[in-house]
């Protein structure tokens, strides 16, 4: 499967920001999604992931409550929706998919098989 993010933009603190990766293939409804993020010299690092049937998802702790992550599989789309943006959001926001195995929501970025080419995400104080 092939994934492109569109969304990403600069923002101010406080202000809020939806990512999107639109998927081509057959397959999406039986792939879990992911959304990581990095910055130069950094780990690229987990920030939300999504069951295939949409009903599970995961968060990392420093956006929890603030980030939403979403999906339509009648559209091939999985979303993230980023309010009260902080500086340290800051990052290249990269989308992932991998087939669906057992009901834990992966969160390491070796777990995923497909990759888009991310988007890049300002936030400015």
């Amino acid at each position: 499967v092939q994934l492109l993010e569109t969304g990403g933009g600069s923002v101010q603190t406080g202000g809020s920001l939806t990512l999107s990766c639109g998927a081509s293939g057959r397959t999406f409804d039986l792939m879990d999604m992911g959304w990581f993020r990095q910055n130069p010299g950094k780990e690229r690092e987990f920030v939300a992931g999504i069951k295939w049937l949409g009903g599970s998802t995961d968060y990392a702790d420093s956006v929890k409550g603030r980030f939403t992550i979403s999906r339509d599989n009648a559209k091939d789309t999985v979303y993230l929706q980023m309010n009260s943006l902080k500086v340290e959001d800051t990052a290249v926001y990269y989308c992932a998919a991998r087939y669906s195995s057992g009901n834990i929501i992966a969160s390491r970025q070796e777990e995923y098989d497909n990759w888009g080419q991310g988007t890049q995400v300002t936030v400015s104080s």
